[in-house]
């Protein structure tokens, strides 16, 4: 069987739980033609670069699938059927990727910042700037006052 990725954009006037239903019909029809998906994640709400049928968002969702190509056609099929789909793209991989997508890393990221986390954790001692870095400061503050800036104006 062969791995594939599929990424899915949805309608931005369906709700979170439409979308979800809609990756199961998509997964069941996968597991129905003797496949499976591997992964799945949604990348939620998101802007897209330009209007497709008069919308300026839509909701994404990742397919990693392994599968004959009859249930990838039998899919794109259903996809091109269904209103609430706006985009889709099958791509045929050589291996998929365990780890969290870069959309998705960026999605956990944005909400750990909103919930007030930092992404880097700092040490107070690290934090304060040492003797050299304040010195090396002063002086190049130093010698940038005594030099001179000229500007040639207009007489």
């Amino acid at each position: 069987m062969s791995l594939y990725e599929t990424v899915i954009i949805i309608r931005q006037e369906t709700s979170t739980q439409q979308v979800e239903a809609l990756a199961d019909t998509f997964e069941d029809i996968v597991k129905q033609s003797g496949g499976s998906v591997k992964k799945r994640e949604n990348w939620g709400l998101r802007s897209l670069a330009y209007k497709i049928k008069k919308n300026k968002k839509g909701h994404y969702i990742l397919l990693n699938i392994e599968a004959p190509p009859t249930a990838i056609h039998e899919m794109e099929r259903v996809m091109r059927l269904n209103e609430d789909i706006l985009r889709y793209l099958t791509l045929r991989i050589d291996e998929i990727d365990e780890g969290p997508s870069i959309p998705a890393q960026n999605l956990a990221r944005i909400e750990r910042s909103s919930k007030g986390f930092s992404s880097k954790t700092e040490d107070t001692e690290n934090s304060k700037p040492k003797e050299d870095e304040k010195k090396k400061v002063e002086t190049t503050l130093v010698e940038a006052e005594k030099t001179e800036i000229k500007v040639e104006g207009e007489a």
